[in-house]
């Protein structure tokens, strides 16, 4: 630094004398030297012009010695050289030198030399003089260069002491800073510069002193906070560590080490990835884009808020495994020398294992082992996505047991849970390693059969399980037995995905139940398309009883023996508008499975008593009856108050109503329902028993319940008059029979379905009370009905004779 400072001041003073002085010096030498020539070469004119005219006459005369006098006398003057005469004839050339050098340049001057005679003048020859040319040196006189000399000395002493003041000001105390400076990067001390001064190079020192301080008090403060920064760092009970830009371990915290095991220097400098197990290891290499969290509300959304979390398996240094929440945020403000990330990982072990025992129970049937519904539909979607990769088929049976409901309901639910547990010990034997088996809730199992043979293994499955039936359970000292529906679909033939498979062998199932239960079913279209037809039945009763669609339509039932009408049979009929009027079969079948059949029962009651005050009014219908169907379902206690309610409405005697019961509300023996017929029996209602004959115990149903009227079933009228002689013969025996007993109870016998004057015949000889069908009216509405009982009198009378 010494010899730039220095030499650039040497080199900026010398410019200044070269750009100023040297120019200035050189113009006075010029302008010296011109002035110098110019008066040499005057002086030198009048010389040669007055010895031109001293040498006319003896040149005239050829008086050599006179020539040469003259001559010599002008070459010894200052700065002549040569003098040289030559005459015009060429006879005479004197030539006079006193040249000290030959190389000397030499200028000269010429002149004519006349000779004034009596003629005039005439040239008698010339004479010419070499004289040295002046120089910007030996023009200037003693005095000029005494003054040049004292200016020369003067600049040189202006510059040496500017580079002594240069040297003593300046670049003693840069030196003396610069010293300061490497001592201080050296030694890593702060050390001070030793000048004192007023100048700028004093303000300088001070300055430097008072900044040396100030670091020196900051890095103190820096050191104290990365000592507490460090003692933080190690000493948190929480396993801290640090990730350089290449992912290398960079510093870890005292915690992490003990939580670990390992040394510090055996873990720094290392790649963190290297202690992640290798199942992670993908995950973690990736967390940055996996494990980004964006900004919370009203947090800036800029590179400092990035952080990434993920959870894996950490290798500790005794070789176990720790499960660990890692949440590492970047830190981008860092140096090549610094951290690029600060995370801290969590041991999450327990944690980890709590939740997969809270997702194994959340997944599990605690009864039986077995997954639930919840984990069974997970499995389900990772085997259809194994069956896609592999190109096999997955088969899933839906098992539900049948009349389980009455085990718990008669032996209690510790034996129905019994039942279940060996439902399950017997069907594991059938499940191999790839199979799946369920409890799906209640008394509902499925099975998923998975491979290349899933549909023949899930075939002959289903055969094994219904015959495994055969031998019944045991449970509180006693033996039940049951049976089982089953419902079977495939993948990918009936489904195209997991919930659709789940759904297909679910509908299958129950066909199954509906045709008959104890068997299998395999899904196919129709069981589709019923469900779809289900679907739109139950939109259509939905839509039905918002809107009030239902009608009620009358059947006469008509005296065998007189032909008059003793009342009416009330039938349900929902008038679609676009569909028109639709058949009550499959609404009231959807309707009691759906619990709709309430409101359309109410409905229909409300439709029926408003009907039968309307025809009422008809001669002869005075005292007729209704009778209206009930479902099971509508056996409440506040049937008999709402009945009473009703008839009370419309005016209508309680014995013009007659509620119609089938075999399925009475075949339980329930006392609930017992009671609610003894009230309605009670109340003036009558009560009238259809089907009768087709069940299982109709006999004891006449004895145990309060039967007014009973309906023989259709099904013994349609035989008489047939094509089969042996089957009509033992109808009309039954028929008779029937007719005989219900008499004999005080019982009112009504036979359905009489469409031919044959049967009418052999109904009215047998001794039957009433009959109905469309051989006397088809069902119709109030108003079509009333029509027609005002202008078929006659003909109706015709018909009973």
């Amino acid at each position: 630094m010494t010899h730039s400072v220095e030499s650039r001041f040497i080199a900026i003073i010398s410019g200044a004398l070269l750009i100023v002085v040297a120019p200035l010096f050189t113009l006075f030498l010029v302008l010296s030297s011109q002035q110098a020539a110019q008066s040499l070469r005057e002086r030198l004119e009048i010389r040669l012009a007055a010895n031109a005219q001293a040498l006319s006459k003896p040149l005239w005369d050829l008086d050599i010695d006179s020539i040469r006098q003259t001559t010599s006398n002008l070459s010894s003057e200052s700065g002549i050289r040569v003098v040289q005469v030559i005459d015009t004839l060429g006879k005479l050339d004197i030539t006079e030198s006193n040249v000290r050098d030959a190389g000397e340049s030499l200028d000269h001057m010429s002149r004519a030399i006349t000779y004034r005679g009596p003629d005039g003048e005439i040239g008698v020859g010339t004479i010419t003089i070499y004289f040295s040319r002046v120089g910007l040196l030996s023009a200037l006189s003693n005095r000029e260069l005494a003054f040049i000399a004292i200016f020369v000395v003067a600049i040189f002493t202006v510059v040496g002491a500017a580079i002594f003041g240069n040297r003593t000001m300046i670049i003693r105390p840069l030196m003396r800073l610069t010293a300061a400076i490497e001592a201080t990067r050296r030694l890593g001390s702060r050390h001070h510069v030793d000048w004192r001064s007023s100048d700028e190079m004093g303000r300088l020192a001070k300055s430097f002193n008072e900044m040396q301080i100030q670091l020196e008090r900051e890095e103190l403060e820096l050191k104290l906070a990365h000592q507490q920064t460090t003692e933080t760092y190690n000493l948190t009970p929480a396993m801290l560590f640090s990730l350089n830009e290449r992912d290398l371990i960079w510093a870890v915290s005292d915690y992490w080490l003990l939580a670990t095991g390992y040394e510090r220097k055996d873990v720094l400098g290392r790649p963190f990835v290297d202690l992640i197990t290798p199942a992670d290891r993908m995950r973690y290499l990736t967390r940055k884009a996996l494990g980004h969290r964006a900004p919370q509300a009203g947090q800036p959304d800029d590179r400092r808020s990035q952080t990434c979390e993920i959870t894996a398996g950490f290798l500790c240094a005794d070789g176990r495994v720790m499960d660990v929440l890692i949440l590492e945020t970047e830190l981008f403000a860092a140096g090549s020398d610094s951290p690029a990330s600060l995370s801290v990982m969590t041991d999450v072990t327990e944690l980890r294992q709590s939740e997969m025992r809270n997702h194994r129970l959340a997944i599990t049937d605690h009864l039986t082992g077995l997954l639930n519904r919840q984990g069974f539909e997970a499995v389900l979607d990772e085997k259809i996505a194994e069956a896609d990769k592999s190109g096999s088929h997955v088969a899933c049976l839906f098992i539900d047991l049948d009349r389980f409901k009455t085990i718990n309901d008669t032996l209690g639910h510790a034996s129905g849970d019994s039942v279940l547990c060996q439902f399950v010990s017997r069907i594991t034997p059938l499940i191999e390693g790839g199979d799946i088996a369920a409890r799906l809730g209640g008394d509902e199992f499925a099975l998923l059969i998975t491979g290349r043979h899933a549909e023949a293994r899930a075939d002959r499955i289903c055969g094994q399980i219904v015959d495994m039936f055969d031998v019944p359970f045991r449970t509180g000292g006693t033996t039940v037995r049951l049976s089982a529906s089953i419902g079977l679909a495939f993948y990918p033939r009936h489904a195209a995905s997991a919930a659709e498979l789940l759904q297909k062998s679910d509908m299958a199932m129950y066909v199954r139940k509906r045709d008959g239960k104890n068997g299998a079913k395999l899904y196919d279209e129709t069981i589709l398309d019923r469900a779809r037809e289900r679907a739109e039945i139950e939109t259509d009763i939905e839509m039905a009883v918002a809107a009030r669609w239902f009608e009620s339509h009358f059947q006469p039932v008509i005296n065998v023996q007189n032909g008059r009408i003793e009342g009416f049979e009330a039938l349900m009929r929902l008038r679609h508008p676009k569909k028109g009027l639709l058949s009550p079969a499959r609404i009231i079948e959807v309707a009691e499975e759906t619990g709709s059949i309430n409101q359309i029962g109410s409905i229909m009651l409300e439709e029926s008593l408003a009907n039968l005050q309307q025809i009422s009014a008809l001669p002869g219908l005075a005292h007729s009856y209704v009778a209206v169907n009930f479902s099971p379902l509508q056996f409440e206690p506040s049937l008999p108050a709402r009945l009473a309610a009703l008839v009370a409405r419309h005016g209508i005697q309680p014995h013009r109503l007659v509620v119609e019961i089938t075999e399925a509300v009475l075949m339980h023996d329930d006392p609930k329902v017992r009671k609610i017929l003894d009230e309605i029996k009670a109340f003036g209602c009558r009560i009238a028993l259809d089907d009768f004959g087709t069940g299982y115990s109709s006999l004891s149903y006449m004895s145990r319940f309060p039967v007014d009227i009973v309906k023989i079933d259709q099904s013994f009228i349609r035989s008489i008059g047939g094509d089969q002689p042996e089957v009509e013969q033992k109808n009309r025996m039954l028929v008779e029979g029937i007719s005989a007993i219900s008499h004999k109870m005080n019982c009112t016998v009504i036979a359905e379905g009489v469409e031919t004057r044959q049967q009418h015949a052999l109904l009215k000889q047998i001794g039957v009370d009433c009959a109905q069908g469309y051989l006397f009216y088809p069902p119709r509405s109030l108003l079509d009905l009333m029509a027609d009982l005002q202008t078929c009198t006659s003909d109706l009378e015709s018909l009973t004779g």
